[in-house]
């Protein structure tokens, strides 16, 4: 039997949050879970705002990619957008 594995997609997810102090604990927990994914990470520190920017380049399912999105999403104080290559 032939089963279709599910597509795999490459993107890039933003992440801005607006209390790293509060949030980062959760964040990096929630990263570590679906560290699969994740092809590099580069975050940015913006004091003068009290703004942190993350961003992810990510390898995986829409599934994948789903999970992870959505949980950093239920963070207040957390935005989240992705985009994924055509």
């Amino acid at each position: 039997m032939n089963e279709l594995k599910p597509q795999r997609r490459i993107g890039v997810i933003a992440i801005i949050v607006e209390d790293p102090a509060n949030t980062f604990d959760k964040i990096n927990s929630i990263l570590h879970q679906h560290s699969k994914v994740i092809i590099g990470r580069l975050g940015l520190p913006y004091p003068k705002e009290n703004l942190s920017i993350i961003s992810l380049i990510i390898d995986g399912t829409t599934d994948d990619v789903g999970a992870l999105t959505g949980k950093l999403g239920q963070i207040q104080s957390v935005s989240v957008k992705t985009v994924f290559a055509k």
